[in-house]
């Protein structure tokens, strides 16, 4: 080999023994770093925290629904009308039952059908009329003899002075007649603004809401008030129904209550305006079971007149001491 030959392999060794600027070759070895999490690793922890993030606020969103939207007062309005119009088809022939032939009669009937059955006082007053026919009649009884004859309907001692006491009242203050005004009325001893409209709607053709235990009742389960006083019930369904329909409305709404809508159990399964009702469910709701709770007409027994007005589809009550009396 030429001296010139060695001396490029000499230099071209060293060259290849020594490293270049930046290797990594020479440098001692480092333990390898943990190895980054993969994609998909990464991809499912975040799932994981996303979906326990997610989970409570899901519970605490079902937590805090809003209620259904109440109903406005427009659609009660138009409810309640529409319950008055199914009901004058079901109750084509609702009137007052309680038995009378003058004013006077239903004034005096009324006063005794507190916390009685308008029966049993239909089946009292045929007696007590035929012995004091007039207000001056009654107002000259003596009290124990009166107390006898209306025993049957109840609290007799206080209702007997009521209805001498108005008697009296009627002789001394409006010559022996009923007077056809409310303010009147309501001075009468033992009538109160319920006996004052009954009488008014009836005897004298003069529009009124009679607010009794029936009325007050299904007004509350149909959503139509709130109120639990015999007054305000009254100027709040007075504000939803023409002046004209009050005594009807009226007849129906209790009709209904005595019938169908009891207050213990009443007949869902068997009442024609349960699309309308916002209580239905309260009662039975079994057709069958429902049927067997109707009561008077509806469920094919006497009505509670004994003397019913033309047209009434029922039977008419027996008298005082007759049988099913």
């Amino acid at each position: 080999m030429a001296p010139a030959e060695g001396a490029k392999a000499v230099k071209a060794a060293k060259a290849a023994r020594k490293p270049s600027r930046g290797s990594t070759a020479s440098k001692p070895a480092q333990p390898a770093a943990p190895a980054a999490p993969t994609k998909t690793a990464k991809t499912a922890k975040t799932a994981k925290t996303a979906k326990t993030a997610k989970t409570p606020k899901t519970a605490k969103t079902a937590k805090t629904a809003k209620p259904a939207k109440p109903e406005s007062r427009l659609a009660m309005v138009r409810r309640a009308r529409r319950i008055n119009r199914e009901l004058a088809e079901v109750f084509p022939y609702a009137h007052p039952e309680l038995d009378f032939r003058s004013p006077f009669e239903l004034l005096v009937a009324t006063v005794l059908s507190a916390q009685t059955t308008d029966l049993r006082v239909n089946q009292t007053t045929p007696a007590l009329f035929a012995k004091y026919p007039t207000p001056e009649d009654l107002a000259a009884a003596v009290p124990e003899e009166v107390e006898e004859l209306i025993r049957p309907t109840g609290f007799f001692r206080a209702k007997t002075k009521s209805i001498m006491g108005l008697a009296a009242a009627l002789r001394d203050d409006f010559g022996g007649e009923v007077p056809g005004r409310l303010e009147d009325l309501v001075k009468l001893p033992g009538v109160g603004r319920k006996t004052a409209f009954v009488v008014l709607g009836n005897a004298f053709g003069v529009p009124g809401i009679t607010v009794d235990t029936h009325f007050m009742r299904l007004v509350r389960r149909w959503r139509w008030t709130e109120s639990e006083d015999p007054v305000k019930i009254e100027a709040e369904v007075a504000t939803i129904f023409p002046k004209s329909e009050w005594t009807m409305l009226s007849h129906r709404v209790i009709f209904h209550g005595r019938r169908i809508c009891h207050a213990r159990k009443p007949a869902c399964g068997a009442c024609p305006i349960t699309h309308l009702c916002p209580s239905y469910g309260e009662g039975e709701t079994d057709p069958e079971k429902a049927r067997k709770l109707l009561k008077y007409e509806m469920g094919g027994f006497p009505g509670q007149r004994l003397d019913p007005p033309p047209g009434y589809p029922g039977r008419p009550a027996p008298p005082l001491g007759a049988s099913g009396g």
